[in-house]
C-alpha cells in the first residue's frame, strides 16, 4: 500500500484518485476539488479529498435525483 503525504501536489493527488493530471486541473479550474495555492501551485490536502470523495459517494434522496430516461415518461 502507498504511503500518502498528508500535503500533495497536483501529480501526487492525480494518482491518489486515480485520475490523469490533467482532469485533475480541470476540476481545479472548475472550483470542484478542496484545493489552495502555495505561491503558483495547486496544494490538495489527503484528509480533505478523503471528505470530498465521502460526500461524492453519499446517496441522494430519491425526491433530489434526476429521472433515469427510460423513466422519464
Amino acid at each position: 500500500m502507498a504511503q500518502w503525504r498528508e500535503v500533495m501536489d497536483v501529480g501526487q493527488a492525480a494518482r491518489y484518485l486515480g485520475v490523469s493530471s490533467d482532469t485533475l486541473y480541470k476540476y481545479l479550474a472548475a472550483g470542484k476539488l478542496p484545493a489552495f495555492k502555495l505561491g503558483n501551485r495547486w496544494r490538495l490536502k489527503k484528509t480533505a479529498l478523503d471528505r470530498w470523495m465521502e460526500m461524492q459517494s453519499t446517496p441522494r434522496s430519491q425526491s433530489s435525483r434526476k429521472p433515469h430516461a427510460a423513466q422519464a415518461r
